[in-house]
Protein backbone atom coordinates (compact mmCIF):
# COMPACT_ATOMS: atom_id res chain seq x y z
CA UNK A 1 0.00 0.00 0.00
CA UNK A 2 1.11 3.87 -0.71
CA UNK A 3 0.07 6.28 1.41
CA UNK A 4 -0.39 10.37 0.37
CA UNK A 5 -0.72 13.31 2.38
CA UNK A 6 -2.45 16.18 1.36
CA UNK A 7 -0.75 18.46 3.87
CA UNK A 8 2.24 18.77 5.90
CA UNK A 9 1.59 20.30 9.20
CA UNK A 10 1.83 19.05 12.97
CA UNK A 11 -0.70 16.05 12.74
CA UNK A 12 0.30 14.80 9.04
CA UNK A 13 3.83 15.14 11.15
CA UNK A 14 2.56 12.90 14.18
CA UNK A 15 0.77 10.56 12.08
CA UNK A 16 3.99 9.74 9.77
CA UNK A 17 5.76 9.55 13.06
CA UNK A 18 3.21 6.58 14.47
CA UNK A 19 3.01 5.05 11.50
CA UNK A 20 6.86 4.56 11.62
CA UNK A 21 6.58 3.28 15.11
CA UNK A 22 3.56 0.49 14.15
CA UNK A 23 3.73 -2.17 12.78
CA UNK A 24 1.67 -1.58 9.62
CA UNK A 25 3.15 -2.46 5.85
CA UNK A 26 3.32 0.09 3.18
CA UNK A 27 5.46 0.53 0.69
CA UNK A 28 5.70 4.45 0.70
CA UNK A 29 4.46 7.73 2.22
CA UNK A 30 4.02 10.92 -0.66
CA UNK A 31 3.83 14.27 1.22
CA UNK A 32 2.88 17.58 -0.29
CA UNK A 33 5.83 20.61 0.37
CA UNK A 34 3.00 22.80 1.15
CA UNK A 35 5.43 23.27 4.42
CA UNK A 36 8.53 22.99 3.42
CA UNK A 37 10.28 22.84 6.09
CA UNK A 38 8.35 19.63 7.85
CA UNK A 39 8.21 18.42 4.73
CA UNK A 40 12.36 18.06 4.14
CA UNK A 41 12.51 17.03 8.22
CA UNK A 42 10.18 13.84 7.35
CA UNK A 43 11.92 13.07 4.32
CA UNK A 44 15.33 13.68 5.72
CA UNK A 45 14.05 11.19 8.65
CA UNK A 46 11.86 8.67 6.96
CA UNK A 47 13.66 6.65 3.95
CA UNK A 48 9.88 5.66 2.57
CA UNK A 49 8.66 9.21 2.56
CA UNK A 50 9.08 11.13 -0.37
CA UNK A 51 8.10 15.01 -0.94
CA UNK A 52 5.59 15.20 -4.14
CA UNK A 53 6.28 17.72 -7.17
CA UNK A 54 2.39 18.54 -6.71
CA UNK A 55 -0.63 17.59 -5.29
CA UNK A 56 -2.15 15.85 -8.43
CA UNK A 57 0.99 14.07 -8.75
CA UNK A 58 0.53 12.46 -4.75
CA UNK A 59 -3.04 11.52 -5.07
CA UNK A 60 -2.09 9.56 -8.82
CA UNK A 61 0.87 7.65 -6.77
CA UNK A 62 -1.38 7.14 -4.00
CA UNK A 63 -4.02 3.82 -2.59
CA UNK A 64 -5.00 5.69 0.41
CA UNK A 65 -4.90 9.96 0.24
CA UNK A 66 -4.67 11.67 3.54
CA UNK A 67 -6.85 14.92 3.53
CA UNK A 68 -5.12 17.29 6.11
CA UNK A 69 -5.43 20.38 5.18
CA UNK A 70 -7.88 23.15 6.38
CA UNK A 71 -11.24 23.83 5.77
CA UNK A 72 -10.30 27.06 3.75
CA UNK A 73 -7.68 25.22 2.11
CA UNK A 74 -9.90 22.28 1.39
CA UNK A 75 -12.43 24.39 -0.43
CA UNK A 76 -10.05 26.09 -2.67
CA UNK A 77 -7.57 22.99 -4.18
CA UNK A 78 -9.65 19.63 -3.79
CA UNK A 79 -11.97 21.01 -6.76
CA UNK A 80 -9.35 21.29 -8.83
CA UNK A 81 -7.75 17.67 -8.26
CA UNK A 82 -8.91 14.30 -10.09
CA UNK A 83 -9.36 11.57 -7.58
CA UNK A 84 -10.15 7.91 -9.43
CA UNK A 85 -12.65 6.05 -7.85
CA UNK A 86 -10.49 3.37 -6.44
CA UNK A 87 -8.61 5.85 -4.05
CA UNK A 88 -9.54 5.96 -0.93
CA UNK A 89 -9.95 8.57 1.16
CA UNK A 90 -9.42 10.03 4.85
CA UNK A 91 -10.16 13.47 5.74
CA UNK A 92 -9.18 15.01 8.88
CA UNK A 93 -10.87 18.10 8.00
CA UNK A 94 -12.91 19.75 10.60
CA UNK A 95 -15.58 21.24 9.06
CA UNK A 96 -16.13 19.88 5.44
CA UNK A 97 -18.78 16.82 6.00
CA UNK A 98 -19.11 13.79 4.24
CA UNK A 99 -21.78 15.01 1.53
CA UNK A 100 -19.56 18.05 1.06
CA UNK A 101 -16.43 16.19 0.38
CA UNK A 102 -18.37 13.41 -1.93
CA UNK A 103 -19.64 16.42 -3.27
CA UNK A 104 -16.30 18.26 -4.18
CA UNK A 105 -14.01 15.70 -4.50
CA UNK A 106 -16.13 13.51 -6.96
CA UNK A 107 -15.43 10.37 -4.77
CA UNK A 108 -17.79 8.31 -2.52
CA UNK A 109 -14.91 5.99 -0.93
CA UNK A 110 -14.42 8.70 2.19
CA UNK A 111 -13.88 8.05 5.61
CA UNK A 112 -13.45 11.15 8.25
CA UNK A 113 -10.97 10.55 11.08
CA UNK A 114 -10.33 12.78 14.48
CA UNK A 115 -6.59 11.94 15.26
CA UNK A 116 -5.07 13.88 18.14
CA UNK A 117 -1.28 14.90 17.98
CA UNK A 118 -0.42 12.18 20.30
CA UNK A 119 -1.13 9.60 17.93
CA UNK A 120 2.86 10.39 17.59
CA UNK A 121 3.42 8.02 20.60
CA UNK A 122 0.26 5.29 19.24
CA UNK A 123 -1.71 6.86 21.71
CA UNK A 124 -5.04 8.43 22.50
CA UNK A 125 -8.74 8.29 21.33
CA UNK A 126 -9.19 8.20 17.44
CA UNK A 127 -12.22 8.40 16.24
CA UNK A 128 -13.96 6.92 12.98
CA UNK A 129 -16.48 8.45 11.12
CA UNK A 130 -18.49 6.27 9.23
CA UNK A 131 -17.59 1.99 10.72
CA UNK A 132 -15.12 0.98 8.65
CA UNK A 133 -13.47 -1.90 9.13
CA UNK A 134 -10.00 -1.41 7.02
CA UNK A 135 -9.83 1.96 8.59
CA UNK A 136 -10.56 0.84 12.13
CA UNK A 137 -7.62 -1.91 11.33
CA UNK A 138 -5.29 0.72 10.28
CA UNK A 139 -5.55 3.44 12.81
CA UNK A 140 -5.74 0.63 15.62
CA UNK A 141 -2.57 0.23 15.56
CA UNK A 142 -2.11 3.94 16.27
CA UNK A 143 -4.32 4.36 19.09
CA UNK A 144 -7.67 3.91 20.51
CA UNK A 145 -10.30 3.92 17.72
CA UNK A 146 -13.84 4.87 18.42
CA UNK A 147 -16.01 4.44 15.78
CA UNK A 148 -19.15 6.13 15.15
CA UNK A 149 -21.70 6.12 12.02
CA UNK A 150 -23.67 9.36 13.09
CA UNK A 151 -21.48 12.18 11.91
CA UNK A 152 -23.55 14.74 13.60
CA UNK A 153 -21.95 13.03 16.49
CA UNK A 154 -18.11 13.72 16.05
CA UNK A 155 -18.67 17.53 16.27
CA UNK A 156 -18.65 17.02 19.82
CA UNK A 157 -15.28 14.58 19.82
CA UNK A 158 -14.20 17.90 17.38
CA UNK A 159 -15.25 20.05 20.43
CA UNK A 160 -13.29 18.54 23.03
CA UNK A 161 -10.37 18.17 21.42
CA UNK A 162 -9.84 22.10 20.94
CA UNK A 163 -9.01 21.52 24.88
CA UNK A 164 -5.62 20.44 24.55
CA UNK A 165 -4.02 23.99 25.38
CA UNK A 166 -6.43 24.64 28.71
CA UNK A 167 -5.48 21.35 30.06
CA UNK A 168 -2.30 22.60 29.98
CA UNK A 169 -2.77 25.63 31.18
CA UNK A 170 -4.20 23.97 34.29
CA UNK A 171 -0.93 21.82 34.27
CA UNK A 172 0.78 25.64 34.12
CA UNK A 173 -1.39 26.91 36.66
CA UNK A 174 -0.82 24.52 39.36
CA UNK A 175 3.29 24.55 39.00
CA UNK A 176 3.01 28.28 39.43
CA UNK A 177 1.02 28.32 42.33
CA UNK A 178 3.97 25.92 43.47
CA UNK A 179 6.70 28.29 42.14
CA UNK A 180 4.69 30.83 44.30
CA UNK A 181 4.56 29.01 46.89
CA UNK A 182 8.77 28.68 47.03
CA UNK A 183 9.34 25.44 45.06
CA UNK A 184 11.95 25.63 42.06
CA UNK A 185 9.92 25.83 38.88
CA UNK A 186 11.69 22.56 37.33
CA UNK A 187 10.42 20.55 40.26
CA UNK A 188 6.99 22.29 40.52
CA UNK A 189 7.00 21.38 36.51
CA UNK A 190 7.75 17.86 37.32
CA UNK A 191 5.90 17.21 40.38
CA UNK A 192 2.54 18.57 38.58
CA UNK A 193 3.24 16.67 34.95
CA UNK A 194 3.68 13.33 37.58
CA UNK A 195 0.49 13.67 38.93
CA UNK A 196 -1.70 14.38 36.31
CA UNK A 197 0.08 11.52 34.60
CA UNK A 198 -0.72 9.12 37.55
CA UNK A 199 -4.79 10.38 37.75
CA UNK A 200 -4.76 10.09 34.32
CA UNK A 201 -3.22 6.16 34.28
CA UNK A 202 -5.53 5.67 37.56
CA UNK A 203 -8.59 6.24 35.66
CA UNK A 204 -7.32 4.55 32.44
CA UNK A 205 -6.66 1.22 35.01
CA UNK A 206 -10.10 1.31 36.58
CA UNK A 207 -12.50 1.41 34.25
CA UNK A 208 -14.60 -0.79 35.50
CA UNK A 209 -15.79 2.52 37.48
CA UNK A 210 -17.84 5.27 35.86
CA UNK A 211 -16.24 8.78 35.83
CA UNK A 212 -19.44 9.79 38.11
CA UNK A 213 -17.83 6.82 40.26
CA UNK A 214 -14.36 8.67 40.57
CA UNK A 215 -14.89 11.39 41.54
CA UNK A 216 -17.14 10.32 43.94
CA UNK A 217 -14.41 7.85 45.36
CA UNK A 218 -11.66 10.23 44.79
CA UNK A 219 -12.93 12.38 47.98
CA UNK A 220 -13.67 12.50 51.06
CA UNK A 221 -16.58 14.16 53.14
CA UNK A 222 -15.06 17.28 54.78
CA UNK A 223 -11.51 16.06 52.90
CA UNK A 224 -9.56 19.04 50.95
CA UNK A 225 -10.42 16.89 47.68
CA UNK A 226 -13.91 17.52 48.84
CA UNK A 227 -13.34 21.51 49.38
CA UNK A 228 -11.63 22.01 46.08
CA UNK A 229 -14.28 20.37 43.94
CA UNK A 230 -17.41 22.00 45.82
CA UNK A 231 -15.55 25.55 45.34
CA UNK A 232 -14.78 24.81 41.66
CA UNK A 233 -18.23 23.94 41.34
CA UNK A 234 -19.78 26.91 43.53
CA UNK A 235 -17.80 29.41 40.99
CA UNK A 236 -19.20 27.47 37.99
CA UNK A 237 -15.49 26.06 36.62
CA UNK A 238 -17.73 23.22 35.08
CA UNK A 239 -20.25 25.07 33.77
CA UNK A 240 -18.03 27.97 31.57
CA UNK A 241 -16.36 25.12 30.38
CA UNK A 242 -19.90 23.53 28.88
CA UNK A 243 -20.55 26.29 27.96
CA UNK A 244 -17.36 26.92 25.80
CA UNK A 245 -17.37 23.37 24.33
CA UNK A 246 -21.56 24.66 22.99
CA UNK A 247 -19.41 27.49 21.28
CA UNK A 248 -17.10 25.48 19.87
CA UNK A 249 -19.74 22.71 18.94
CA UNK A 250 -21.46 25.51 16.99
CA UNK A 251 -18.50 26.03 14.63
CA UNK A 252 -18.15 22.36 13.44
CA UNK A 253 -20.83 21.85 10.17
CA UNK A 254 -22.33 18.34 9.75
Amino acid sequence: MILGFLGTGHITSSVIEGIFKSKLKFKKIYISSRNNIIAKKLSKRFKKVIISKNNQQLIDNSNWIFLAITPKVGNKILKNLYFKKNKKLISFISTINLKNLKKITKNRNITRVIPLPFIGMKKGPIIVCPKNKIVNSFFSKLGKVIEINNESISKGFWGTSSFMASFYNLYLSTSDWLNFKGVERRKAENYVRELFLALAEDANFKKRLSLKQLVRESQTPGGTNSYVLQELKKNKFYKVQQKVLNNVFKKFKT
